[in-house]
């Protein structure tokens, strides 16, 4: 077995031997040379340049802080060896954050063909569950039984594939009162695969999208730490998966969804399904009353072009709301960046045919396309009184690393989304 390669900090300037690299070695194990700048991007950094030089196992010596250590954790490893960290200091809630991370990751990287709509509803529900199994229950609405519940955001976009679509809802409630108000409801994109449906996705956009379930792993990870950090309000999480594939049972360009809440959407690129099916979760979580609603999703590359891998994108209609989710992304360290959502942003999808359309025919949704998304999912987020907060995930994946990230899943947004419910 490798043995643990000491990793130690220091404000030194590097040796004049090791030229201008951020890393040197002595007998002792290997130094990282802070700058006087931004040292959480520097350690990240320095994390991979040690992973791509074959080091597995680290311990973390010397003068550490918390948020030193996540952002080493952050940039070590890779998607088959995550690697081992030996913590400077506050282990057991590192060592929560690092195993929240690692699933969240894991979910990602599954394989299309072995993360389903159900074995992922399944999985979450199981994996939480163990957690306080005294005071969450679970409820799945699978297949048909989606549309006869009115579910047809779910139903549609994923009755195309020969592998059911599935809602996941799960009640967590420490409090033992059955009325128990429900503090946050999360809401998760689940699409485990997105083939672009008869908006067919080009084999490079394609190759990449077992990670359109990326909302989901994130708020279910989210939550799981939060719980082991000693969440004590209810939340209620919803979880909404399918495949988005082409078949002859697939939904059509043209099609016309009728949502519960009254709504009328008439689909006109089948490649901005994540909306279709975050709008029921949407309306599931305020049926339920939640006081406050997040959700997460991969969802436009507006919005990746607009903010990069190192940010997520938030958009709300409630200010409170929003300076809360930048507070708590500050707290944890996490790129977040507004972009822009007022109430016209919801007529940016006109149908001559319906009360709105799910997308524009334009590539990308056209110009605001971040916005116009979210402007969509308004009609469905209601107005809870503690308001909705929107994240589209821009950076919760990278496709082919870069010099922060190993390729794929990057857990960008677990902990502001943890921080979020450990302070409602």
């Amino acid at each position: 077995m490798t043995s643990s390669m000491n990793v130690r900090l220091t404000h030194e300037a590097v040796a004049p031997k090791w030229g201008k690299a951020l890393v040197s070695f002595d007998q002792q194990g290997a130094l990282i040379h802070l700058p006087a700048g931004d040292e959480g991007r520097w350690i990240q950094t320095a994390a991979r340049i040690l992973t791509t030089q074959g080091v597995e196992q680290v311990t973390l010596s010397g003068d550490w802080s918390v948020a030193q250590q996540w952002r080493f954790a952050q940039g070590f490893g890779m998607p088959l060896v995550p690697g081992e960290i030996r913590w400077a200091n506050e282990h057991d809630s590192l060592q929560a954050q690092w195993e929240a991370m690692l699933w969240l990751k894991s979910l990602i990287h599954a394989s299309p063909e072995a993360l389903s709509p159900e074995v992922l509803a399944d999985e979450v529900a199981e994996r939480i569950s163990a957690l306080a199994p005294d005071q969450i229950t679970t409820k799945q609405i699978v297949g048909d039984a989606l549309l006869t519940a009115g579910w047809v955001g779910i139903y549609g976009v994923g009755r195309g594939s020969d592998r059911p679509p599935a809602l996941l809802e799960l009640d967590y409630n420490p409090t033992g009162d059955s009325n128990a108000p429900i503090s946050v409801a999360l809401v998760g994109k689940g699409i485990t695969f997105d083939s672009g449906g008869y908006s067919i996705k080009p084999s490079e956009g394609m190759v990449t999208m077992k990670c359109d379930m990326g909302g989901a792993a994130t708020v279910a990870a989210a939550l799981m730490l939060a719980i082991r950090k000693g969440l004590s309000k209810r939340v209620k999480l919803y979880l909404c998966c399918a495949e988005n594939l082409v078949s002859g049972h697939a939904y059509k360009l043209g099609d016309i969804l009728h949502y519960k809440n009254g709504t009328s959407v008439e689909i006109v690129n089948t490649d901005a399904e994540g909306r279709l099916v975050l709008a029921d979760g949407l309306i599931a979580a305020n049926e339920a009353g939640a006081e406050r609603i997040i959700d997460a999703a991969t969802l436009t590359g507006a919005a990746m072009m607009a903010v990069g891998s190192d940010y997520n994108a938030l958009f709300s209609m409630d200010e409170q709301a929003a300076a809360d989710a930048l507070a708590a992304a500050a707290d944890a360290d996490e790129g977040l960046w507004r972009l822009p959502l007022a109430p016209f942003h919801a007529e940016k999808c006109p149908s001559s045919f319906a009360d709105t359309a799910n997308s524009t025919i334009t590539k990308g949704g056209g110009a605001g396309g971040a916005s116009n998304a979210a402007g969509f999912l308004s009609r469905f987020a209601g107005t809870p009184p503690k308001g909705w907060i929107h994240l589209d995930i821009a950076g919760s994946y990278v496709k082919g690393g870069n010099q922060l990230n190993h390729d794929g899943a990057t857990g960008l947004g677990l902990l502001t989304v943890t921080n979020l419910l450990l302070q409602a």
